[in-house]
């Protein structure tokens, strides 16, 4: 099957569809203080705390943020939506290393102890969402085995591209993307995104793709608060708009992007972005968060799974299967299984290593569909026509049995 009808079929059925029909509600783009896990019907649902994003830039000193007391009883949408039950059976991501560049990772986290590597102030992860956009990549889930993430065997290098509170600077990312490089990750996941575009970011960029590395990056960033009304231009980020770059946006269970997303172009893949569950830096206790780097670190697990998977894959034919196997939808939404397990025909002739930077596009398959179009007419025209007949012969035995007979040549009448 190819791999947009066998989308289309598993989209249609299974806990894909299970998961939209009974999570399909409307849930915050961030979550904030307190944020109510969704439920399906008949549940009680519980509250969790939310994970900033970022702590207060304008605060006097810096609070981290503090431990949660509640767990989750339950496995997410995100998680059903992605069937990381059955990818688990065919790749956890063993001997593959992600970058994550965002804002920390704490080392002895729950759920990620003895597989992250944090050098200086990447062990510091004082706002927590790095640590918990880790447990989404690469966590077991501690003692909630079904909340692991995408990749549970894979390693976590943590490098900072935010400072303490959590804001983003084009300095720090390209000294996390150069170090990423350095290490010779196999994946690295850029959970920021910056307003603009520098040749420092883009040598570093193409410097890691040509060592190897398969760039995941979030499309935008989350959305600053707006006066209502208030809209804002379509823009590119970076290093999402990089040639050959993964470019993520978030979406929510029904597969739309959240109200208010910042908008922008040349987005590849969507993933969940919403409601989404995880583990931070201190305590065994779960929180709510949501965005686009949430969903950027879902990428980011699927691209360590296909490439431990399937290890002979250079990092363009690791992006190719990520976007030819999505299901389809006016943004592509992340397939993890079918990224795994599907088996692909070879890439067009054109590609190659100069060809990355042209944007991985799934088989045309207009040509089959219009000589399947051909044969539907055609069946209908020949159905048509012998209906015709039909009625005609029926017509015309009628007549005769009633007395009529054709007229004789030349327009003879008898008498």
């Amino acid at each position: 099957m190819r791999p947009r009808a066998r989308g289309i079929a598993r989209l249609l059925s299974g806990p894909g569809l299970a998961a939209t029909l009974l999570l399909s509600v409307v849930v915050p783009a961030q979550a904030g203080p307190l944020s109510r896990l969704p439920a399906a019907e008949g549940d009680k649902g519980q509250e969790l705390p939310g994970m900033p994003s970022a702590l207060d830039p304008d605060a006097e000193g810096v609070v981290c943020t503090p431990a949660s007391r509640e767990k989750a009883k339950k496995q997410d949408w995100s998680r059903q939506r992605l069937d990381l039950d059955r990818l688990h059976q065919h790749s956890t991501g063993e001997g593959v290393t992600v970058a994550l560049i965002d804002t920390g990772v704490a080392p002895g986290a729950d759920g990620l102890d003895g597989r992250v590597t944090a050098e200086g102030p990447a062990g510091d992860d004082c706002v927590g969402h790095g640590t918990f956009l880790a447990g989404l990549i690469a966590g077991t889930g501690g003692d909630s085995p079904r909340l692991a993430g995408v990749a549970p065997d894979a390693e976590i290098l943590a490098l900072r591209g935010t400072d303490r509170r959590g804001q983003a600077s084009s300095a720090l990312v390209v000294d996390a993307l150069r170090k990423a490089t350095e290490a010779g990750a196999d994946v690295i996941a850029v959970a920021v995104a910056l307003p603009r575009q520098d040749a420092a970011l883009s040598g570093a960029v193409a410097e890691a793709r040509r060592a190897g590395a398969v760039v995941v990056a979030a499309a935008t960033p989350d959305p600053p608060s707006r006066s209502e009304g208030e809209e804002t231009p379509s823009r590119t980020y970076w290093p999402a708009g990089e040639p050959g770059v993964l470019s993520v946006a978030g979406m929510l269970p029904g597969g739309a992007r959240p109200d208010g997303s910042l908008p922008t172009d040349g987005i590849d893949l969507a993933a969940p972005g919403a409601g989404v569950v995880s583990g931070g830096p201190r305590g065994d206790g779960h929180y709510l968060g949501g965005g686009v780097p949430v969903a950027t670190a879902y990428a980011a697990g699927a691209a360590a799974a296909v490439r431990a998977a399937h290890p002979d894959e250079s990092p363009d034919a690791v992006v190719r299967r990520l976007t030819a196997t999505a299901y389809p939808a006016d943004i592509p939404q992340l397939d993890p299984y079918a990224a795994v397990t599907t088996v692909l025909g070879a890439p067009p002739a054109s590609a190659g290593a100069e060809g990355a930077a042209v944007p991985v596009t799934v088989r045309d398959t207009s040509g089959a569909d219009r000589a399947a179009g051909r044969a539907v007419l055609l069946v209908l025209l020949g159905s048509a026509t012998v209906l015709a007949l039909l009625w005609a012969t029926f017509t015309f035995s009628r007549a005769r049995k009633r007395g009529w007979r054709p007229a004789e040549a030349g327009g003879a009448r008898r008498d």
